[in-house]
Formats: structure tokens, C-alpha cells, sequence
């Protein structure tokens, strides 16, 4: 099985966005992962709406939007409106968590749960029948760039246990610091799915990199 390759929008040009968004629509790559902060939840700002309606009028990929900000539930259906094909809340950032997936998915899209690296992953026990998605920061949220935390391994390890243990068909989607150095060891430990942020953008080739990272196995 081929891994799902998303590059993230943080790291792209924005001073150029047209280009880095044709440029994915042309590549390998399956989906744009779209960070958003809100200076709150993570030390950092991104972006709003206006520019993710802009990344959608655009992609001719799934929206991947993963939310870094505190009450999510108000603003579902905006991501709904905006475009967002799949979309990720925090576990920490969640006080009815069951209640925003149902939110979510009443809206048509697919919804995620991303842990913080402290997070254990034994905490989505009562909720992973019913999500697509686990977004494992392997990374402190907040900043790109980041240097990846080696205890990921072990937290795929276990969620994937959890996965099969409770009948789900969540997919793993590793978000931080993921290179092709270690993107072959995650997607061996039960990674399906990988945000690559500097690791795309940064490269001299970024359309030859997502290409080298979707040829792994």
C-alpha cells in the first residue's frame, strides 16, 4: 500500500502560492495539509479563511485541515464552507470530544483527532471506532521546522494496536519532522499517512521529493 503524501501549505512560498498549489495539484501528492493557529492553543499564528478559500479554489486535492486553536465547535461549519475535506480538532483542545467528531462528520466531512507527543494514545480508546483520521504530533506543535521526536515510533506502535483492537479504520498521519531519513521506519511501524512541511518545500526538487517519499513502502 502507498503512503498518503500531504504537503503542508505552512511551509510553502507565500509570497508565491499559486505556484506551490499547482505545483502539488501536478505532483505526487494526495492531499494539502492545512495548518491552522490561532495563537492560543500553540504559540502561532497561520492563517484563516480567507486564505484557505483561496487554497480551494485552487486544489484540485483534498483539503486536510488540522486545527491548532481552543473551542474548535464554533467554527465547523466555516471549515465545512471553506472547503475542508477532512478535518482534525485536538484532543487537548476538546472538553466533549465525541459531541465535535459527530459535529464534523454531520457537516460531510471526515474527522480527525491529533494528540500533543506528551499525549498518551490510550486516551482515543473510546472514540477511535469512530474517526478516519489520528494525527500524531511528533513534533510540539506550533512551528515548523521542528526536530522529530524519536518517541513517535513507539506511540504508532501502540495506536496501531488500538486501531485493530477496536475494529477501526483510522489512518495514521504523522505531522512533524518527517524527512526521508525516517519516513520508511514510520510508515514499517503502521504509518499511513505523512505531512511534510520543510522537508518538500526546502528541497531544490520539491515535486522529486514527494516522489521519492510516495514510492516508499
Amino acid at each position: 500500500m502507498k503512503p498518503i503524501i500531504a504537503p503542508s501549505i505552512l511551509s510553502a512560498d507565500f509570497s508565491n502560492l499559486a505556484k506551490d498549489i499547482e505545483m502539488i495539484n501536478n505532483s505526487e501528492a494526495d492531499w494539502f495539509h492545512v495548518d491552522v493557529m490561532d495563537g492560543i492553543f500553540v504559540p502561532n499564528i497561520s492563517f484563516g479563511f480567507p486564505v484557505i478559500n483561496a487554497i480551494h479554489q485552487h486544489a484540485k486535492k483534498p483539503l486536510d485541515v488540522h486545527l491548532m486553536i481552543v473551542d474548535p465547535d464554533r467554527f465547523l461549519a466555516k471549515f465545512a464552507e471553506s472547503g475542508a475535506d477532512s478535518l482534525s480538532v485536538h484532543y487537548e483542545a476538546c472538553t466533549h470530544l465525541h459531541r465535535t467528531i459527530q459535529g464534523i462528520k454531520a457537516l460531510g466531512m471526515k474527522a480527525g483527532v491529533a494528540i500533543n507527543p506528551h499525549t498518551s494514545v490510550q486516551l482515543l480508546e473510546n472514540v477511535i471506532a469512530d474517526i478516519d483520521l489520528v494525527c500524531l504530533m511528533s513534533v510540539n506543535p506550533g512551528f515548523g521546522g521542528q526536530k522529530f521526536i524519536e518517541n513517535t515510533y513507539s506511540k504508532i506502535s501502540s495506536l496501531k494496536d488500538l486501531i485493530l483492537q477496536r475494529n477501526s479504520s483510522a489512518k495514521i498521519e504523522i505531522d512533524g519532522g518527517v524527512d526521508l531519513k525516517n519516513a520508511a521506519k514510520l510508515l514499517h511501524t503502521g504509518a499511513d499517512v505523512l505531512v511534510a512541511g520543510n522537508t518538500v518545500f526546502n528541497s531544490d526538487n520539491p515535486s522529486l521529493t514527494i516522489s521519492l517519499l510516495k514510492a516508499l513502502s
